[in-house]
């Protein structure tokens, strides 16, 4: 049986809808929080268990006779190392013969600070012993278009990554990409870097807004400092605020840029054009 964690957010739900195109679905395990939550998969045919990263007590239930596990990475900022710790016991005391972990682009060498967590997660994963494959994932388009009806309204996009290139890809590239490893035999101990074909600044995304909605969108860079306070005037978390804005920081210098294809060849096609995300996202 195939698992995926987290199957009802904006990856998971994508992992489990491609691998309903070639797996039969009581072959698939929708790993969730909240069972209420997966009544869609459910009526599919899709096996339904909870696994709270919380409550280790009902991960190894859920693990239960799976085969490859879709480890989706925590996004519960400051508690992802119990929470992650507690996945791995779980997969371990199930025997899954195969888990993949949703890390972060170049986790072993990045110097963003969202991936101490996921350097953390890579060697406990390593000391456990479980067969293991690490799918690295870069940036995702849509997090630069959360707030894309705000940037409409006030005519202007903000970050701080200066002039840096980020390799974007659509998030459904990286659950194309997940749903390929789990069909794919000999997978133990790779780690595949996965990041969108190209290269785009975020002025080159407040363009292609610009072009498309008809409404001159420009980009304004801030210092790091600037870009967090702004984050937190918008309401987000503190700790998030200051992980998005040293992501930012360091993608100025090239940490979120990768132009190796590795995404593209493991989908079997292009990734994702950025237009066709902005495409989307206006008509959203």
């Amino acid at each position: 049986m195939h698992a995926v964690t987290g199957a009802t957010g904006q990856l998971g739900r994508l992992v489990i809808e491609e691998l309903l195109k070639t797996v039969p679905p009581g072959e698939i395990v929708a790993a969730v929080r909240d069972p209420a939550k997966a009544e869609a998969f459910a009526a599919k045919g899709v096996v339904v268990r909870q696994a709270d990263y919380n409550r280790p007590e009902t991960l190894r239930s859920a693990f239960a006779g799976v085969d490859k596990l879709l480890f989706v990475s925590s996004n519960e900022l400051g508690g992802r190392a119990a929470q992650h710790q507690a996945v791995i016991d779980a997969a371990e005391a199930a025997g899954v013969g195969l888990v993949a972990y949703t890390s972060i682009l170049h986790a072993d060498r990045s110097s963003l600070k969202l991936a101490d967590d996921h350097r953390q997660t890579e060697a406990a994963l390593r000391s456990s012993g479980l067969p293991a494959v690490l799918l690295r994932n870069g940036w995702y388009t849509e997090n630069y278009l959360m707030a894309l009806h705000s940037a409409l309204e006030h005519g202007a996009m903000a970050g701080a990554a200066r002039m840096g290139r980020i390799s974007l890809a659509a998030r459904a590239d990286y659950a194309a990409a997940a749903a390929a490893v789990l069909l794919l035999s000999d997978q133990a101990g790779r780690t595949y870097e996965l990041a969108g074909d190209d290269g785009w600044t975020l002025a080159d995304l407040a363009g292609e807004v610009t072009r498309q909605s008809g409404k001159t969108v420009a980009y304004h860079d801030l210092s790091q400092a600037d870009y967090e306070a702004m984050l937190a005037g918008a309401g987000l978390p503190p700790l998030l605020c200051s992980l998005l804005a040293d992501a930012d920081a360091k993608a100025a210098g090239g940490a979120l840029l990768d132009d190796e294809r590795a995404l593209s060849r493991l989908i079997g096609r292009p990734t994702t054009p950025v237009a066709q995300t902005v495409t989307t996202a206006l008509r959203g």
